[in-house]
């Protein structure tokens, strides 16, 4: 309804021409009527003046019809378009405001199919829905008074199949819409597990996997047939219950018409015109037999829709939160914990830091210790459970997530790149800047003259998630596009991760650079380029277990001197 209350005019003015191609409809076999009526009883007065002038009116009653018609086919089906668009902004809107966490527990692909397919059917359903029972509505009951005023008895007995015929249609209808829900849902499961198989399709290629791919998705496959095969059943019996009371009306007017024209209880152009409203009645109803399909399907979309919508946003700007105005970069955790919220997991407990503006910062430790953890909580992809986060002396939660976000880098171990071209990537971290300012970023993370050398130079386009890229040469655009930005706090997690020797030295040199002045937090893999880190923090599934300088933990001996041992040791064995 509120997408409707936008649109109020619209859908006044549709229901208007609904009732005037309704009216011009239930007209037609008054018409009849009299002409039968005229024919049998008084042929004399059948002038051609009359004929005319009966001509005449069927003719503007079908201009107003082929008018009304117009409006509900085009403006209408618009209106539908309208809403179907409105409902797509927001629930894209939505999805932008919600947390890692949601995305962490919810497949794309189902995500996909409902912001795209379910919402098609919502087009129909906006317009069609109104329209279509506003039009029975009318249909029905002006069909009653009409024939009331002919035949009280035979248009009760008429009207007493109805109810069966309604009950009928509710208890298919019902059945139906379950049906609808299980194929909505096992089409989502399809997109998912294509999406997974074409993405990772150079993973399934290189073990060979097709027919593993062939034999999961047919699996899907077979399980949307299966649903759709038993929707299509109850359908079949819902048009054919339909089609056993249309004859049943028929069969009522035919024999009980007769009998009472035979009585004289009714005139024979009454019975006439009793034929016609009755095939006016069963058109109606085919109608909505025809539309429960698209109901169905409409009002599944919706709910679906309404599912996303209803996902509770657990990351917001809280009440009074303001702009965080010019960061220094001062970073303290403040007995900070947290725990994943869906399985219970306990990844963080009882963090303490202070960590000074400039300073760099290095993370270390086994994986699973907490390392990305602790960094995502810094610009709230995730929120704390126990403790605060302070930048400046202020609570992170206190100012708004997008002031927040714009003073941090973030350089994340999984590039990704969006289809488009270089140069779209890396503005990507400052929309709106200048072509030298990028070209700036790209000569500081090492990357200028790979890209110089592209065939198009920075308009080469990079292909889906960056596929026509070297892992490295990814990686280096990902950082340019930090550079950009040129935030006072910086995240790194694996930012050298996937670079070369070569690249490795440059882009580490360049980070350095960047480095200077600005608060930085490194996860690292390679241990060799966090020597010259303020702090080394190892973190592991106890908590920071050890901090220090480089040589302050290689004199201790301890965690962080076995890690860095053994790192040292496999470069030794590799390059060996």
């Amino acid at each position: 309804m509120p997408y409707f209350k936008k649109y109020w005019w619209i859908v006044v003015l549709d229901l208007l021409c609904a009732a005037l191609t309704t009216v011009c409809e239930l007209a037609l076999p008054l018409i009849i009527e009299q002409l039968t009526d005229r024919g049998i009883n008084a042929l004399s007065s059948m002038t051609l003046e009359y004929i005319l002038r009966i001509g005449f009116l069927y003719m503007f009653l079908k201009l107003v019809d082929v008018g009304a018609s117009f409006f509900m086919a085009s403006v209408g089906h618009i209106m539908g378009t309208k809403i179907e668009t409105d409902m797509r902004r927001d629930l894209f809107g939505h999805l932008q405001k919600l947390s890692f966490a949601y995305f962490d527990s919810t497949k794309i692909g189902t995500i996909m199919s409902r912001i795209t397919s379910d919402l098609f059917d919502v087009t129909e359903f906006a317009h069609h829905c109104p329209e279509e029972f506003f039009i029975a509505a009318i249909k029905i009951i002006g069909a009653f008074s009409i024939l009331c005023t002919m035949s009280v008895p035979l248009t009760l007995i008429i009207f007493a199949v109805l109810p069966f015929m309604l009950v009928a249609a509710y208890l298919f209808s019902k059945k139906m819409r379950a049906l609808f829900m299980s194929q909505r849902v096992q089409l989502g499961e399809i997109n998912a597990q294509v999406e997974d198989s074409l993405l990772g399709v150079r993973v399934v290629k290189s073990f060979a996997n097709e027919d593993l791919e062939i034999r999961k998705f047919d699996e899907g496959n077979r399980k949307f047939y299966k649903t759709k095969r038993k929707r299509y059943i109850y359908m079949g019996g819902f048009e054919s219950s339909n089609k056993f009371f249309d004859g049943l009306m028929y069969i009522v007017v035919v024999v009980v018409g007769a009998i009472f024209m035979m009585n004289g209880k009714i005139a024979p152009s009454e019975l006439v015109a009793y034929l016609m409203y009755i095939t006016t009645l069963i058109n109606s109803i085919h109608r909505i037999v025809q539309f429960t399909e698209q109901f169905q399907s409409g009002m599944t979309g919706v709910q679906r829709f309404f599912e996303i919508m209803d996902a509770e946003v657990d990351i917001f700007d809280e009440p009074g939160a303001v702009e965080i105005g010019e960061v220094k970069g001062n970073v303290t955790f403040d007995h900070v914990g947290f725990t994943y919220m869906d399985d219970g997991t306990e990844v963080l407990s009882d963090i303490n830091l202070e960590v000074k503006a400039g300073e760099n910062i290095a993370l270390v430790g086994p994986s699973g210790g907490g390392k990305t953890t602790l960094c995502n909580l810094i610009p709230r992809f995730y929120d704390t459970t126990e403790g605060s986060i302070l930048i400046d002396g202020k609570d992170i939660r206190s100012v708004t997530m997008k002031s927040l976000r714009e003073q941090i880098g973030f350089v994340q171990q999984d590039v990704y790149l969006f289809s488009g071209t270089v140069f779209e990537n890396i503005v990507y971290g400052k929309p709106g800047a200048s072509r030298e300012e990028v070209i700036e970023a790209a000569k500081m993370a090492g990357a200028h003259e790979f890209i110089a050398a592209l065939s198009n130079g920075y308009d080469t386009y990079v292909g889906e998630r960056g596929v026509k890229l070297s892992g490295g040469q990814k990686q280096r655009i990902s950082i340019a596009r930090a550079f950009l930005k040129n935030p006072p706090v910086l995240i790194l997690d694996e930012a050298t991760s996937a670079l070369d020797n070569e690249s490795e030295r440059i882009v580490q040199e360049s980070l350095e650079k960047l480095a200077k002045g600005r608060t930085t937090f490194t996860i690292a893999h390679r241990l060799t380029t966090i020597k010259n880190a303020t702090k080394i923090l190892v973190l592991t599934e106890n908590g920071i277990e050890e901090s220090g300088t480089h040589k302050e933990l290689m004199q201790k001996k301890g965690i962080y001197y076995g890690l860095y041992n053994s790192y040292t040791e496999m470069t030794a064995d590799t390059q060996d």
